[in-house]
Order: structure tokens, then C-alpha cells, then sequence
């Protein structure tokens, strides 16, 4: 039987082997009377079947709208789902304690090329993408920023935004929490896989980040493309000074000319369970991207029809 999944649509990496066994106790009956009932097994199938899936926290919402959708159509599918972070998810699914790894950013290096005997083969699927906006106050006189001024504040070696020749005044570069996705899709895109190094405000959240942007007037951050425009204004990005800069705006991320882009993935082992697979695959239908956008991601595997407005039309 061929399979549900279009294998074509993802990429293999190999990883280590050296995966935790897990011992199941038996089942043992009760204190007298019949022995309990043996559960009815259910196939294995891409629509059938159990699987424990881990998912980092911004895309725990959409993971279940995917999941009430796909189990409405599979009734025979029980898709279980819990939140992590990257790491843990990934962490799990190589140890066989998840079947699937949902996360919004690439794997680092070290999860990529880590070699132990017995490697084990992943196959990654990207679903959905997001834009990683740049944010300033409204007073800030920034309109446009390059990825590598980008990286020279955030390798703290701007620190004045007359170098920049847009004023004076001290920068203050905001960033995330360290361990989300979003950060470390930052570093990935921004600073060659490393960390910030510049002095900069902590901020646990998008929201957190925007209302220390709102307050300081030297302030600069980045955020999901998700998130809210009120109060902040989001600045257009060029991949390298004197390219043509950006606004983060659907099309242009589907598209993939914004330059500061973040994948939403999908990771699965190849010789798992084949439900994890037929989800993957509806998640990538068009029913499954309808969800993607909805969520306020960028649907990445239909096509997509962007329609403008004349500026002549009014807004009703």
C-alpha cells in the first residue's frame, strides 16, 4: 500500500539511537472475579491508531484545532497532545516518548549531526510560516533596517541610533524569552545561530515585548507576525544594505522575499507510527492550511491567491 504521506515534501536527517526503553509492566487482574477487559486494538493506519505529540507553546492552539478537525473526519484516530519546548519535543521524539515534534523553527546543528551507532532517520515537514517583525516606537524615525545592522545591535555593536543616522539617543534592544522559538528563530536567521550579546530588556512574551516597546522611545524588538501592530510600528526589512527592503505582510512571506522568515515544522520518524504521517498529511490539505491561516500563519503547502485593494474602493 503506498504511503498516505507525500514523502517527497520533507527532508531526512539521521539521529542517534540511543533511545530510552521504555519496560511495560503487565497487566495483572483484580483481587478475584473475571480478569479486567482487553481494550480492542486499533489499527495502525494513516487514519487510525494512537500518538502522543509534543508541541511548543505558540502553536499549542492550532495543533488542537488540526486535531479536532482530523479526529471528526478519523474517529478511529486518538491523537494526544502536550506542550513543550523545541528541545523537548525533539528530545522526546527521538527517545520515542512523542511520535510527533511540532515546532516553529529549524533544528540546530546539534540535533541535526549528532552520530551514535544505530542512527535514526527523521523526516521533517514545514506546514506553515511566519514573519519575524521588527518593531520601534512610533517616534523612532527607523523606516527600513538591514539583517546585518540587525546583527550589529544585537552583537552590541550599535549602540546609538546616530550611527544608524536616524537620530540620537541610546538603543535598547528588547528580546524574548531565550528558550522560545521565536528567539532562537531570531538568532538562526540573525546572528548566525548564536545568542544576543547586547545589554537588552528581557520580555517573557510578544505582548511583553510590544508594551516595552510602546513605553521607550529608543526601544527596539522583534515579534510574530501574529501579534499586534497598536502602538509600535513594524519597520521594513532588506537582506543586505542596498537590496530592496520589505514590509511582513502575508504575501510577501508566502513568497518568501521577506527576509526575516521562520518555518512552522513538522517532525516525524520515519519508521513510526503511520497515523503521525496521516496527520501531517491533512494538516498540509487544503482543510488543514484553511486552519494555518486562520491561526494567522502563512499556509505553505496550497496555492494562495493574494488580492489588493484600489486605494480608490472604500474600506467596506
Amino acid at each position: 500500500m503506498k504511503s498516505f504521506v507525500n514523502r517527497s515534501a520533507g527532508w531526512p536527517f539521521h539521529f542517534p539511537a540511543s533511545l530510552l526503553l521504555v519496560l511495560a509492566l503487565p497487566v495483572l487482574p483484580g483481587c478475584g472475579g473475571e480478569p479486567p477487559a482487553t481494550p480492542r486494538a486499533v489499527e495502525d493506519s494513516q487514519t487510525s491508531g494512537r500518538i502522543q505529540v509534543v508541541v511548543v507553546p505558540e502553536l499549542r492552539s492550532l495543533v488542537d484545532s488540526e486535531k479536532a478537525a482530523f479526529e471528526k473526519l478519523y474517529p478511529e484516530a486518538q491523537i494526544q497532545v502536550r506542550t513543550g519546548t523545541s528541545r523537548e519535543a525533539v528530545t522526546d521524539l527521538l527517545s520515542q516518548r512523542a511520535d510527533l515534534a511540532v515546532v516553529a523553527r529549524e533544528l540546530e546543528p546539534e540535533e541535526r549531526t549528532v552520530q551514535v551507532e544505530g542512527g535514526m532517520e527523521i523526516e521533517g515537514f514545514r506546514f506553515a510560516r511566519d514573519g519575524i517583525c521588527v518593531v520601534v516606537h512610533p517616534s523612532n524615525l527607523l523606516e527600513s533596517i538591514s539583517v546585518e545592522d540587525l546583527k550589529r545591535i544585537y552583537a552590541n555593536e550599535v549602540h546609538d541610533w546616530d550611527e544608524l543616522n536616524v537620530g540620537k539617543g541610546r538603543i535598547e534592544p528588547i528580546v524574548g524569552d531565550p528558550g522560545s522559538d521565536l528567539t532562537m528563530a531570531f538568532g538562526q536567521r540573525v546572528l548566525g545561530g548564536m545568542a544576543p550579546t547586547a545589554p537588552a530588556f528581557r520580555a517573557a512574551s510578544d505582548s511583553a515585548v510590544l508594551e516595552r516597546v510602546r513605553r521607550s522611545p529608543g526601544a527596539i524588538g522583534f515579534v510574530s507576525m501574529a501579534s499586534s501592530e497598536a502602538g509600535v510600528r513594524r519597520v521594513r526589512v532588506a537582506a543586505l544594505r542596498g537590496l530592496p527592503d520589505w514590509k511582513a505582510d502575508a504575501e510577501r512571506v508566502y513568497k518568501g522575499e521577506y527576509p526575516l522568515l521562520r518555518n512552522y515544522n513538522m517532525y516525524l520518524r520515519s519508521t513510526g507510527p503511520r497515523l503521525s504521517g496521516g496527520f501531517v498529511t491533512f494538516v498540509s490539505t487544503t482543510a488543514g492550511q484553511k486552519l494555518v491561516h486562520e491561526a494567522g500563519a502563512v499556509p505553505m503547502t496550497v496555492p494562495v491567491r493574494f488580492a489588493r485593494r484600489s486605494p480608490l474602493l472604500g474600506s467596506h
